[in-house]
């Protein structure tokens, strides 16, 4: 990891040193106390929560030094206090400083669905060639990033960074931290809707990333979503485009389902074509991995070599992982998140597998804003269509998918309605039964997770 003095950050951050010697050492940070370990230094955010009323939490944990915007108390005059204007600027300072002392390639991904997917992919696919930093998790704000950024080491060639936003000016700023030299955008769907009022200002506000691409970038672009062609129409530099239409220069078509095995299909990179065997369940996940192995395009790497990794990509927990359990059970556990578009991709792809019965546990859509009810009557709608046997709603937006199937056609005996998942969870046993196959989605806020951990713990398997 990076190595900074005190005098070292306080330069670099335009901040004074109040406290502590200027010669101490830091080779990590952080901005929770909870998470504190020895050594690091804390970084006194204030939102919700003032940090500065964590900083002696910190250094009670080990901390060695924080940053601040106002006056803190600590008395052991060893422990490291930068003062600084604001501290959330220092911390994104400090990583685009970093970032700027590295030579190194970034890649910055956003979209509206599958960008955590896309980036783990996109990491995976180049590990073989280089020595790549990624985002933990779904460590995609202006936090997050310039965290992502600080665990920098010298022996690093590659930085794949995750993107988010919620509001306009999000993803400039990002790109302002860490310019990508490889831009993504995964798709452009209704979400954040609540914030962003309409697709157009979700379209403008994902064009952020194309503007602040490195003169000379590499677009790589949903070739199958209209928006994405609008919005890239004027950025200037190369475009790869991929999907599963003709004319993308990465492309998957002839898809074939090998029920839990996964999915067959040929694959178009560049000029070179060949036969993949996918170990994911959905078309989506298959998006996903065509938008990564644009990026692997764009640092040329062979097709032989990318084959290799794709046999060898994981599931990511949470994001649609098939969990085999006791009793003939399969559950698909994509509990992290849920929208309109993902959740009937999820509903139509999964109905094809085989099963004694299909079960959908469906949580709250959340951010949808004027047009949730709508969503989610629609949602109820596409269970019908896709023969799902019985439907679990959770949440109170999801009373409304249970309408939608109620009005599609579904017998109201199948159908069962939970407030949250804490109830949901206590009851989902005595609703499955053996050889069943269970979805669970539904938005971060719902927790549907709490219902997976609950059928993992009666039914048991791995």
């Amino acid at each position: 990891m990076v190595e900074l003095r005190t005098d070292e950050i306080a330069d670099k951050v335009r901040g004074t040193i109040v406290q502590g010697p200027p010669s101490l050492t830091f080779r990590e940070f952080n901005i929770d106390s909870r998470l504190t370990r020895p050594g690091e230094l804390f970084f006194a955010i204030i939102a919700l929560r003032n940090g500065h009323d964590y900083v002696s939490a910190a250094a009670e944990r080990g901390a060695k030094g924080a940053v601040i915007s106002q006056t803190v108390q600590i008395p052991d005059g060893r422990f490291a206090l930068i003062r600084v204007g604001n501290t959330l600027e220092a911390l994104q300072t400090l990583a685009g400083r970093v970032l700027a002392e590295h030579p190194l390639k970034v890649v910055g991904i956003t979209g509206s669905i599958g960008k955590t997917t896309t980036k783990e992919f996109a990491a995976a696919l180049l590990a073989p060639r280089f020595e790549v930093l990624k985002s933990e998790g779904n460590f995609n704000n202006q936090i997050g990033l310039a965290l992502t950024l600080l665990r920098l080491e010298k022996r690093h060639q590659a930085a794949v960074l995750e993107m988010g936003m919620s509001a306009p000016g999000e993803i400039k700023a990002l790109t302002k931290i860490a310019p990508p030299d490889i831009v993504v955008i995964t798709n452009i769907s209704p979400v954040h809707l609540e914030f962003l009022k309409t697709m157009e200002n979700i379209a403008a506000a994902k064009k952020e990333i194309l503007d602040g691409m490195k003169t000379g970038g590499t677009a790589v672009l949903n070739g199958d979503d209209l928006a994405i062609r609008e919005i890239a129409e004027s950025t200037k530099g190369k475009k790869i485009t991929f999907g599963f239409s003709d004319g993308c220069d990465i492309q998957a078509r002839n898809l074939k389902s090998r029920g839990y095995g996964g999915i067959d299909f040929d694959l178009k990179y560049g000029r070179e074509e060949r036969a993949i065997r996918f170990p994911f369940l959905t078309e989506s996940f298959v998006s996903n991995l065509l938008a990564a192995l644009g990026v692997a395009f764009a640092f040329s790497l062979p097709l032989a070599q990318v084959e290799k990794s794709i046999r060898e990509l994981k599931p990511i927990t949470n994001r649609g992982m098939l969990l085999r359990l006791g009793h003939g059970l399969m559950m698909i556990d994509d509990s992290y998140n849920s929208n309109p578009k993902a959740l009937e991709a999820a509903l139509r792809n999964l109905s094809r597998l085989p099963a004694k019965r299909k079960v959908a546990v469906l949580g709250d859509m959340l951010e949808l804003g004027e047009a949730a009810v709508s969503f989610h009557k629609e949602a109820g709608r596409q269970v019908v269509l896709s023969n799902w046997d019985l439907l679990v709603t959770v949440g109170t937006l999801s009373l409304h998918i249970a309408d939608g199937a109620k009005s599609s056609g579904m017998h109201a005996g199948r159908i069962f309605s939970f407030p949250d998942s804490e109830e949901a969870a206590e009851h989902i046993a005595g609703l499955l039964q053996d050889g069943d196959l269970v979805l669970v989605k539904g938005s971060r806020g719902i927790r549907t997770e709490k219902i997976v951990e609950k059928i993992k713990n009666i039914f048991g398997g791995s």
